[in-house]
């Protein structure tokens, strides 16, 4: 009986992580590249500056909110530079159509908070990397257990603090960007 106990203990952990490893983000907009319709359109490149179609499925059990991020670890600032932070994404939405990270055209959930990026601004702001080697942006989506007290002028540093505190479970992409030359 104690064997027994202990199998059925091991077998619901173990479906437990299955499921969170399902929780899985894709994008019908991005191959592995960054376009001109994603790179930012200030700082020397002239892109249309819009955020991807996003879309989650495998939501953990207890999901009361999602959150993304778009980080690029490659910036040469010594501590990365964030281009998107949008968070208290209500459970029940799990997509971000194209364009959504524009808070200008009210395209993301009205529930949704999109917070202030490296560039200063709120909002998506793309890949504008320096001419050279390309980067990685890591775009991620973040199933929360709660929703974030935190407002639009929250700094991605403090607003990631939370969403790692608040994790059940986290899920990501990686889309490469690579200046030529200026005016991309």
């Amino acid at each position: 009986m104690k064997k027994t106990g202990v199998y059925l203990l091991f077998v619901m952990l173990l479906g437990n992580v299955a499921l969170a490893q399902n929780f899985t983000l894709k994008s019908n907009d991005l191959g592995g590249q960054a376009t001109i319709k994603e790179f930012y359109n200030s700082f020397g490149c002239s892109g249309q500056n819009i955020s991807p179609q996003l879309s989650w499925t495998g939501i953990p059990k207890g999901t009361q909110s999602f959150a993304v991020t778009m980080y690029d670890k490659d910036a040469p600032t010594g501590s990365g530079f964030w281009h998107w932070v949008i968070f208290n994404i209500p459970a029940n939405v799990t997509e971000l159509k194209a364009g959504a990270g524009d808070i200008n055209k009210f395209i993301a959930p009205k529930e949704a908070i999109q917070s202030i990026t490296d560039y200063g601004t709120n909002g998506y702001g793309g890949p504008c990397p320096p001419p050279g080697a390309p980067h990685q942006y890591l775009i991620t989506v973040y199933a929360l257990k709660t929703k974030l007290d935190l407002d639009k002028n929250a700094s991605p540093a403090i607003v990631g603090f939370n969403l790692h505190a608040n994790a059940l479970a986290i899920a990501s992409i990686v889309m490469y960007g690579q200046r030529f030359k200026y005016g991309q």
